[in-house]
C-alpha cells in the first residue's frame, strides 16, 4: 500500500495538490494529511477528482516521525521535520499499527511552495 502525505498552505487549491502529487511520479492508494488539513476543501475537492480516500491523521500521530527533511516551522508546531513525510509514513501504517513503512523519496514541493508531497509504502511485518 503507498500512501501519498500532503502537507499545504491554507491558499492552496486542489489543482496544487494535485500539481505536488504529480511532482512524485508515483501512483497511490490513499492520502494523508492531519486532520485539520484532511477535512480541507481543497484536500477534499483534490481527493474526490482522483477517487482516493483520505486518511486524517491526529498531531500525536505525526510527532516524533522521523523525515529524511526538516522544517524548523513544521518541527516546531507538530513535533516531526515534515508534514508530508511524516503523514505519508503515518498514513501507510493506518490500520496496522504493527507494520513498518520507508518513505520512497525525500518530499517534493511544488514551485510556488503551497504544497508539499511524499510517498511512503508499508512493509508487512
Amino acid at each position: 500500500m503507498k500512501v501519498a502525505g500532503i502537507g499545504f498552505r491554507s491558499a492552496a487549491t486542489a489543482a496544487d495538490l494535485q500539481a505536488a502529487l504529480a511532482l512524485t511520479g508515483e501512483r497511490v492508494d490513499a492520502l494523508a494529511s492531519v486532520a485539520e488539513k484532511a477535512a480541507a476543501s481543497a484536500m477534499q475537492e483534490f481527493a474526490q477528482s482522483i477517487g482516493l480516500p483520505v486518511i486524517a491523521l491526529q498531531a500525536r500521530d505525526i510527532s516524533g516521525e522521523q523525515t529524511l527533511t526538516c522544517s524548523p516551522r513544521i518541527k516546531a508546531r507538530f513535533g516531526t521535520g515534515s508534514l508530508a513525510e511524516a503523514a505519508a509514513l503515518a498514513g501507510a501504517r493506518h490500520g496496522a499499527p504493527e507494520a513498518r513503512a520507508r518513505l520512497l523519496a525525500p518530499r517534493v514541493v511544488t514551485a510556488d511552495g503551497l504544497a508539499t508531497a511524499a510517498i511512503a509504502e508499508r512493509l508487512e511485518p
